[in-house]
């Protein structure tokens, strides 16, 4: 599995009982237009329906994808914890809504972000760095 994405988490509301609900943050490690790949310890089916929004903390601003609904397609065990395929249902319909904008302005940072990351990683400086 690759690493998780930086500053990037989901937030979902789960049921319990009737009047109470949880907020659950959830980190990403796959992003695309058309779904994720989350972890959580969390239980979901394949079919469950889960409603989500990505949250990406910025220094100054936050950027914000709210409502956006997924399918649960796989389910993989990872120690006490899970990761899951979600497939975004809306936007395989809508490419030109505002969630599909905002989406779309998410993947672009996260790219820059693992762009920047790689290439300090592999500078010699960084090598030096490592040794000390």
């Amino acid at each position: 599995m690759n690493e998780e994405l930086p500053d990037l988490v989901a937030r979902f509301r789960i049921r319990h009982g009737i009047f109470r609900k949880e907020t659950v943050e959830a980190r990403l490690y796959e992003l695309d237009s058309y779904g994720c790949v989350m972890k959580t310890d969390k239980l979901f089916e394949p079919g469950d329906t889960v409603v989500l929004d990505l949250v990406m903390d910025m220094p100054f601003e936050e950027i914000r994808a709210e409502g956006l609904t997924g399918l649960v397609t796989e389910k993989r065990k990872h120690c006490s914890n899970f990761f899951y395929s979600i497939d975004f249902v809306e936007l395989s319909t809508q490419y030109e809504s505002p969630l599909s904008d905002k989406l779309r302005r998410i993947r672009e940072v996260v790219l820059k972000k693992q762009s920047l990351k790689s290439r300090r990683g592999s500078s010699p400086a960084s090598g030096m760095r490592q040794m000390a």
